[in-house]
């Protein structure tokens, strides 16, 4: 027999969302403490003209432009140096519009943490497609990083929901390190199209993609491992 929700029970169940508690934001970041505090700097002086959702357009807009300026990089090098400029501009709207509402005292958790990761998918399947599209990286790479992207994601998000932490680095590494180590690698880029990896000559881009598909996948096996064996021992059947 299927169980269903009564019109009653979901009024309730929307009454209880009120007092939603956000989860716990953890960073552990190589620059986790600097930018925090650089971000609380910028959020104090930041026109109050300017507000969170401001931010995050302007972080998914930054994402989009650079997937755009990948894509034309194929044949023009320094569009790379428009891609590391775009990736300023979406740390910079991407970074301090959970800031800006946390400074201000007008947070709204669930809006903020939906849209957020939602901007996020939408702004990865933007670079990886420039990427894609500028000959730079194989299209199957671009893929298996885009996959291995989105089950990380829904390993954290899932994590969130259930333990009630989000973490926002893996072994140091945070969505502001990544990106600094994208920037070097453009820098690199420029110069170099190919690379010796595996025993065969292949594209830069390429051996960057597969390093990152294995990284991410044996973050989120150790993820879900540990976390499994954390709500088993919370809801251990006596």
């Amino acid at each position: 027999m299927e169980l269903t929700t009564t019109p009653t029970e979901i009024v309730r169940m929307k009454e209880a969302s009120h007092g939603f508690r956000p989860a716990v934001r953890i960073n552990h970041g190589l620059l986790g403490a600097v930018e925090k505090r650089t971000l609380l700097w910028i959020a104090a002086r930041l026109p109050q003209s300017i507000n969170s959702d401001h931010l995050t357009a302007l972080g998914l807009l930054g994402m989009i432009a650079a997937g755009i300026c990948y894509a034309f990089s194929g044949d023009a090098p320094a569009m790379l140096l428009a891609v590391n400029f775009c990736l300023a501009i979406n740390w910079f709207g991407d970074s301090l519009d959970g800031t800006v509402a946390r400074v201000r005292n007008r947070q709204r958790p669930r809006y903020g943490f939906y849209v957020d990761h939602v901007v996020d998918i939408f702004g990865a399947l933007a670079l990886l497609g420039g990427m894609a599209l500028s000959g730079r990286m194989s299209p199957l790479v671009a893929a298996g990083v885009l996959v291995a992207f989105l089950f990380l994601s829904i390993e954290s998000y899932l994590a969130t929901y259930t333990i009630g932490e989000f973490h926002l680095s893996f072994g140091g590494v945070g969505p502001t390190e990544l990106r600094i180590l994208v920037t070097i690698g453009n820098l690199f880029l420029m110069h170099y199209r190919m690379g010796h990896a595996f025993g065969r000559a292949m594209l830069v881009l390429d051996i960057g993609g597969l390093c990152a598909i294995i990284g991410m996948s044996a973050l989120m096996l150790w993820a879900v491992i540990r976390h499994t064996a954390q709500l088993y021992d919370q809801e251990r059947l006596v």
